[in-house]
């Protein structure tokens, strides 16, 4: 006789084992039709789950993030079963959940198409009507591998086979359709009401490019068909603002296959890279930071004495030279601690902060590459302070309140927090690994930021904090960090001479506020859509003749603006203004100034903002004068 206590704090006593359903039942009507899950003892399940001792239940609906993402889990079995009816010849694989929805990877004799892609979505919806019970079993391993082999689905067997025989597997069935997953899914197809097909890709069985390439679809579901209709308007939003599109169009920079995953930055995408590197590098000198700069290439021996060469060599790219072999570093830590290293260092030098616009390298799969924001070649923002135990905590709070301000300064506001723990594979005792766990959520909790726990995903030297900004379109990106190592400085023999003359291992703290330096640029152009605020725009005013007459004064008004220092260029070209205003229109400039016969009699220029807006003529003074004042309004004077 169960009772089931509800997170209400009430409890309901049955006379029998009850299932999930039943319990929403009992509850309401409502509530029963509702019913995507339950949450018993904390662990999600089926409403078909059978609760037979006390417990704590919850039931899970649409509302709930759990609800959704098992709309998503169900929708690719879905999925899975319109493409078994239509194609059945077609192999399944693996589908899971991701971000705003879900993919599933087919092994087909000839590649799907758009029309196809069509046909399987429509199928989806007529499945989903049909309302087909959903319907969970346990059968023993061998027997779920000779099941999945009789029907030709070797992969799935495959997938099977790899799982200890003691444990039994988890099968769904679905009309004729019977898919592996673990669960929990929908009590019926009828569940499934508002998703799509989105596109289709490329992948790897197993994501090693020595298997068969597969057929990846991807697709999205929702609660509402509100909230679909809002996540494919941002999307088009999104394909808007993708900074490649716009790198091309605004002449930023270009990739080609001669160096995959590394970035040509041309003279305006370069102007934009110093106008961050300079603000940091500001941020940088008044947070007593010294700037330093390490090789790129260093011996193997280093590698394998950070714990790099074990933990982190199939990200590395690799040379020998006179039987000697090395690496491209990947990260800037081991290269800071060698700079520490050189001469005795004392207590009263901690902390001591070290900063690097450090390029690094990192082998990444060719199929991971995405243009700025996933490449193989990148620059850090990168700083260690090497500090004492009594240190950690002040530091890290002093951290987050100086990435909080440099990211408003470039107009992130929501920050999102997490901490990232000790992963399974690791260096270090866990008293270490308790001591660097504690000092971050102490410093979050001192700085007044809620965060979230993220089990297992710290680096293997050290837990960390992991800042998210949100940009214009409520995407996320993680860019800053902030790790805490006992580890590393051990590892490669740092030390200093603590107050009672004993020598000591400094922690260090790796912290970046940007990250990679190429992603930040990308985030900021799609944030901005290539519209940036004055201070970081590569071009800031173009000054515009309206005849040659004026081809003088408009190079002299540019040259005054340059001695101001603003970028600023004259574009003298025999067009007609208005094609000159559309270009640079598209270039997305702040300003442009036009000067005809009359401005340059009067010593003036007729200024157009961004937005079109036309201000009129004003003095050159004045509107240098409304130039200093919108740099100084951003704090970047």
């Amino acid at each position: 006789m169960p009772d089931i206590r509800l997170p209400d704090g009430s409890v309901k006593s049955f006379p029998a084992p009850v299932t999930v359903a039943e319990i929403a039942q009992s509850i309401g009507a409502g509530l029963a039709r509702a019913a995507l899950a339950g949450r018993v003892g904390g662990k999600l399940v089926d409403t078909s789950f059978r609760v037979e001792a006390d417990s704590a239940v919850a039931i899970v609906t649409e509302r709930d993030k759990e609800g959704v993402e098992i709309l998503r889990h169900s929708a690719a079995h879905l999925l899975a079963h319109a493409v078994k009816e239509l194609f059945a010849q077609a192999q399944v694989t693996i589908g899971p959940v991701i971000e705003s929805g879900f993919y599933y990877d087919f092994s087909f004799a000839r590649p799907f198409t758009p029309e196809d892609l069509a046909a399987i979505e429509k199928r989806m919806v007529e499945i989903a009507k049909r309302d087909l019970p959903v319907v969970r079993k346990l059968v023993p391993r061998d027997e779920a591998v000779a099941f999945f082999n009789a029907q030709g689905e070797h992969y799935k067997a495959e997938i099977i086979a790899s799982i200890p025989s003691a444990e039994p597997i988890s099968l769904y069935q679905q009309g004729d359709f019977v898919d592996l997953c673990r669960g929990p899914h929908v009590p019926s197809t009828g569940k499934l009401k508002v998703f799509k097909l989105m596109r289709l890709a490329g992948a790897y069985w197993r994501g090693d490019s020595k298997n068969e390439m597969l057929q990846r679809i991807y697709g999205t579901a929702w609660a509402r068909k509100e909230d679909q209709d809002a996540y494919l308007t941002m999307l088009e939003q999104a394909e808007k603002r993708d900074h490649r599109r716009l790198g091309v169009q605004m002449d930023l920079f270009h990739f080609q296959d001669e160096a995959p995953g590394l970035v040509f930055w041309h003279p305006k995408g370069w102007l934009l890279w110093q106008a961050v590197e300079q603000y940091m590098r500001r941020v940088y000198r008044d947070n007593g930071y010294q700037e330093v700069r390490c090789p790129q290439i260093l011996d193997r021996s280093l590698w394998e004495r950070s714990g790099h060469w074990e933990n982190y060599k199939d990200h590395m790219f690799t040379t020998s030279s006179e039987n000697r072999d090395y690496a491209l570093k990947p990260m800037n830590c081991p290269g800071h601690i060698q700079v520490f290293n050189k001469g005795v260092r004392s207590y009263r030098e901690l902390p001591f902060r070290l900063g690097e616009f450090g390029a690094c390298h990192r082998n990444e799969p060719s199929g991971a590459l995405h243009g700025l924001m996933r490449a193989r070649g990148f620059t850090q923002d990168d700083g260690h302070i090497f500090c004492t135990e009594d240190q950690i905590l002040p530091e890290c709070i002093a951290y987050t309140a100086l990435l909080q301000k440099v990211y408003r300064d470039f107009g992130f506001v929501h920050i999102i927090y997490k901490i990232a723990t000790r992963p399974p594979k690791r260096i270090g005792d866990d008293a270490q690994w308790d001591k660097a766990e504690a000092a971050l959520i102490e410093s979050l909790r001192r700085s007044d930021c809620d965060f979230e726990i993220s089990p297992g995903e710290g680096a293997f030297y050290g837990p960390k904090i992991e800042y998210s900004l949100k940009d214009a379109l409520g995407r996320v990106w993680q860019c800053g960090t902030m790790q805490v190592d006992f580890m590393m400085p051990q590892r490669l023999g740092a030390e200093y001479v603590a107050e009672d003359n004993t020598r000591r291992v400094p922690v260090m703290l790796h912290r970046a506020i940007v990250g990679s330096m190429e992603r930040f640029l990308g985030i900021l152009i799609e944030n901005y859509a290539g519209a940036f605020p004055l201070w970081l725009a590569p071009g800031q005013v173009a000054v515009l003749n309206i005849t040659e007459r004026q081809a003088d004064y408009a190079e002299a008004v540019a040259g005054a603006l340059r001695q101001r220092g603003f970028r600023a260029a004259a574009d003298l070209r025999n067009e007609k203004i208005s094609y000159k205003i559309r270009e640079h229109s598209l270039q997305k400039l702040p300003y442009q100034l036009v000067v005809g016969d009359k401005e340059k009699e009067a010593n003036t220029v007729a200024v157009r903002t961004r937005g079109g807006e036309d201000l009129g003529a004003m003095a050159l003074s004045d509107f240098i004068a409304r130039l200093e004042n919108e740099a100084i309004a951003l704090g970047t004077a």
